[in-house]
C-alpha cells in the first residue's frame, strides 16, 4: 500500500498562538493561518482564503510560541491528521496540519533579526564540517 502525507502552506497567523502542556510534559502550541488563493473565473479575477488549524509539538511549537504573533507570515511543512470525538452523542472530526518544519517569512515585531534567530538570517554551519 503507497501512503503519502505531506503539505506545505505559506500564509498569515490569524491569532497568537496557543501553548499547553500534556500531562506527560510536552509541550503542544496550535494557531491558525490564512492562506489567499486567485483564480480567474468568467474572466474575472477573484481571490479565496482558506483557514488551516496548524499543531506544533515539543522544541518546534515553543519556539512558535515565543516568537510568531497574529499576523506573522510563515511556511509550514507537516501532515495532514484527522482527529475524531464526540461531542453531546454527536460524533465530530477536524483536519489539522501537524507541523514538522515551520520558517518564520518577513520581518516581525518578535523577531530579533540577528543570524540564528528566528526571524534572522539562517546559518549553515555543516558546510564548515565537511572534512574535505
Amino acid at each position: 500500500m503507497v501512503a503519502f502525507n505531506r503539505v506545505i502552506l505559506a500564509g498569515n497567523l490569524v491569532r497568537d498562538p496557543e501553548i499547553r502542556y500534556l500531562p506527560s510534559g510536552l509541550s503542544v502550541t496550535s494557531f491558525a493561518i490564512a492562506v489567499n488563493s486567485r483564480y480567474r473565473q468568467n474572466n474575472e479575477l477573484k481571490e479565496e482564503v482558506s483557514y488551516f488549524d496548524i499543531v506544533a509539538f515539543g522544541k518546534l511549537g515553543e519556539t512558535c510560541a515565543e516568537y510568531l504573533s497574529k499576523g506573522r507570515p510563515v511556511l509550514v511543512e507537516g501532515r495532514l491528521r484527522q482527529r475524531r470525538w464526540e461531542s453531546e452523542g454527536t460524533k465530530r472530526s477536524k483536519i489539522e496540519v501537524v507541523a514538522g518544519g515551520i520558517q518564520f517569512l518577513g520581518g516581525g515585531p518578535k523577531s530579533g533579526g540577528s543570524e540564528g534567530e528566528p526571524g534572522g538570517t539562517p546559518t549553515d554551519t555543516q558546510e564548515d564540517d565537511i572534512p574535505f
